[in-house]
């Protein structure tokens, strides 16, 4: 039995390996033509340090020089030593061309075009070779809009395990992807896609934790939903949702599904516009107090347009409660240029 292993780059870009729960990850890595960075075999140098960021391994043999204990117990391992026990999330300091690799090209085709308000689409795809498509619940990947040179950036708002692939897009006046899925998308239609990309993703569940979404900031926390339905969590988790009108809520039946499926899930959300028929009016940080952050034993994931990420952000440090860890990711609508993700852990 192979477990899998991926492989986060400082550049977004993951790429996944199978190894053998015998075979060292910088093996398995080489076998399959990634060239993580390595000067010894051996545990002596500390060239090839990663992070793991989930999962569970064997750390090996090596000497201090090459890792501390402080390093270790903080979940510093070395490739070239390490084998794994369970599937894993790896964080390398290098780039994926310095590795010799880059993000992986698939091809689509479109099965469903869903209006699911007047200002947000969905649409789903079959990807020829899905099972070359892994990715991370909160991962995106760049699509090519049909009949222009336009790329644009949507995360998955479906799981990883799922056949398919989900997701979300807000409608904008002037917006290549916009004019697309309103005018001429129609089942049958091919589509490019490069990725998986982002540093953006579920990681282990090991405390509550707090997701805040934005607008169709909402897709990659559906993505992890999916996920932690099919393998619960010990962890409550909560989940706010914000909007700017009653238009732009989605997915709340989703939300009640979801609820209900998994232990410990609970979610709310709120309106910014004053004459919404929401129970809560105004922004989501109105909903964020120490409590929420669980007294700092939480793990929160953020992902929203610039201002919403900005302003949660603010707010949290207004609280004077650090959370254990924070994860967020910015993403921005343009009409005529080409979407860019901007995110940070």
């Amino acid at each position: 039995m192979a477990f899998q292993v991926a492989l986060s780059f400082e550049d977004g870009i993951t790429r996944f390996v199978d190894c053998a729960p015998d075979e060292t990850v910088a093996d398995a890595s080489y076998k399959a033509r990634i060239n993580i960075p390595l000067d010894c075999r051996d545990g002596a140098c500390g060239t090839c340090k990663v992070l793991c960021e989930s999962g569970s391994y064997d750390g090996g043999d090596y000497i201090d020089e090459a890792l501390t204990d402080d390093e270790a117990a903080l979940g510093y391992a070395l490739p070239c030593q390490m084998t794994p026990r369970s599937d894993l999330v790896l964080r390398l300091p290098t780039t994926s061309a310095t590795a010799k690799t880059g993000p992986g090209t698939h091809t689509a085709t479109v099965t469903a075009v869903e209006r699911h308000s007047a200002t947000t689409v969905g649409f789903t795809v079959d990807v020829d070779d899905r099972a070359a498509l892994d990715f991370l619940p909160g991962q995106y990947v760049n699509i090519t809009v049909p009949g222009t040179e336009s790329v644009r950036s949507y995360s998955f708002s479906s799981g990883p395990s799922r056949r398919q692939a989900s997701f979300l897009v807000r409608l904008t006046d002037g917006g290549a992807m916009s004019e697309y899925l309103r005018e001429r998308a129609a089942v049958g239609d091919r589509l490019d896609l490069t990725g998986p990309i982002g540093s953006f993703f579920l990681r282990d569940v090991k405390r509550p934790a707090l997701l805040l979404a934005g607008g169709t900031g909402l897709a990659p926390l559906l993505s992890m939903l999916e996920k932690l339905a099919q393998e619960p969590p010990a962890h409550p988790l909560h989940l706010l949702y914000g909007v700017t009108t009653d238009a732009d809520l989605v997915h709340l039946d989703t939300l009640d599904d979801y609820a209900r499926v998994i232990p410990g899930f609970t979610y709310d959300h709120c309106v910014a516009d004053p004459a919404s028929t929401a129970r809560n009016k105004g922004y989501v940080t109105s909903l964020i107090d120490a409590a929420a952050l669980h007294d700092g034993d939480a793990d929160v994931y953020l992902c929203g347009p610039p201002a919403m990420v900005e302003a949660v952000r603010a707010h949290i440090a207004s609280l004077r409660v650090t959370p254990a860890s924070f994860h967020y990711e910015k993403f921005a609508t343009a009409a005529t240029t080409t979407v860019v993700t901007a995110e940070a852990a």
